[in-house]
């Protein structure tokens, strides 16, 4: 089969983006090869600005070494990486009562925690991810159990929650719903507990039945417990870039499962979410929209981050894999020179993370608490997989 030269020069740039670029500025700049794990505040050059470390990247980290390893390339380096992330956590991210920090100084003294428990769904991540890159079963058994640990604390939100929960205001959150679909799709390489399937068919029950509101043609980030549209600032946000990852999650458990009817559910999302966020004067992916086309709360809310772009580039890449259509290679081919023309920077290694609405650069950290080495490799990776034989 003769390859398309389009996506045979795409293929290329992902694998050699991750491999000369971005991977090894974490690598050198990142890991902490003192205390273990990684950090992520680093300035434009690499320099580190503040040695705080994020539990969530303690995870992502872990779990992008050990897959790059798996799928990419199996260099002694990642693998290293991953097994000190996945030590740190073990050792330094957890409080007594099984939850884990939000962040921790270098050397593994936890400083805060938060409410929701995305910290432990990293963590999950990286466990099984390296299990499976190490043949370590240990990893794996520790990935299931924090499995069944999250699914308690969302079980019993109360018990955990530090703020009041009022029964009047009560809602749910798409965050939580859409990311556990990834976790529990990781975990499978694994594990072939039930529990898995189990929590991958509950999410995907909630996405369908609460948070897609075809009156909008959105997928929306909050909603009341059975779905109710919530007529206020916060109820009325439509984040596209989560919404695009949701497809995407979605697109995997679809090709696993043969599933049609969940790809055509994926592929609208897509197309839906495109809509909202997609900037027809500037180009590039918007942060946030109210769905009823009033100003949205957010003062982010025109910005254009860079994880949006990312998770773009691999919804479209993947439903051009799985249905041939055009349009999504125009979308892929819209976001991806938008991506590469603005967030890569020339001077210094790795993106940038945070622009204005019109592409010019906000401020040049390569990472803080929330921008690390994750998203963006996961992209590279995974669009190189994608991309392979199209």
């Amino acid at each position: 089969m003769k390859r398309s030269p389009y996506w045979h020069r795409w293929n290329w740039i992902y694998k050699t983006e991750f491999l000369d670029n971005v991977m090894p500025f974490w690598l050198k700049y990142g890991w902490d090869r003192s205390h273990g794990g990684v950090y992520t505040c680093l300035n434009r050059d690499g320099s580190l600005m503040d040695t705080t470390k994020s539990v969530w990247f303690q995870g992502r980290f872990g779990w992008i070494c050990a897959y790059a390893y798996n799928r990419l390339e199996k260099m002694p380096e990642y693998l290293a990486a991953s097994r000190s992330c996945c030590e740190f956590l073990d050792e330094h991210c957890f409080d007594q009562d099984g939850r884990a920090f939000f962040e921790v100084t270098a050397d593994g003294i936890g400083l805060r925690k938060r409410r929701y428990v995305f910290s432990e769904c990293f963590a999950a991540i990286a466990y099984a991810e390296y299990s499976l890159a190490s043949g370590d079963r240990k990893w794996g058994r520790k990935a299931v159990n924090l499995f069944k640990r999250i699914r308690k604390f969302t079980a019993h939100p109360n018990k955990w929650m530090p703020a009041k929960y009022e029964p009047a205001f009560a809602a749910q959150g798409h965050s939580l719903t859409m990311i556990l679909i990834n976790v529990a799709n990781v975990l499978k390489q694994i594990s072939d507990d039930p529990l898995l399937d189990r929590q991958i068919d509950e999410s995907i029950d909630s996405l369908t039945r609460y948070f897609i509101h075809p009156e909008f043609k959105a997928l929306l980030e909050t909603v009341g417990p059975n779905g109710e549209f919530i007529d206020t600032l916060a109820g009325r946000v439509i984040n596209p870039g989560h919404c695009i990852e949701t497809a995407w999650f979605l697109m995997e458990v679809a090709t696993a499962r043969n599933d049609r009817k969940l790809l055509s559910t994926a592929l609208q999302i897509l197309d839906w979410s495109w809509a909202w966020g997609w900037d027809k004067q500037f180009g590039g992916i918007v942060s946030f929209k109210d769905c009823r086309n009033l100003p949205p709360q957010c003062y982010e809310q025109d910005m254009k981050f860079w994880w949006p772009h990312c998770e773009a580039i691999i919804a479209s890449a993947y439903a051009y894999r799985l249905t041939r259509e055009p349009k999504y290679r125009k979308m892929h081919q819209l976001v991806s020179d938008w991506t590469w023309e603005h967030f890569k920077d020339l001077k210094y290694p790795e993106w940038y993370g945070y622009l204005h609405r019109d592409g010019t650069v906000a401020q040049p950290a390569k990472g803080n608490l929330f921008k690390g080495p994750f998203h963006i490799p996961r992209m590279l990776v995974k669009t190189w997989e994608l991309t392979r034989d199209l």
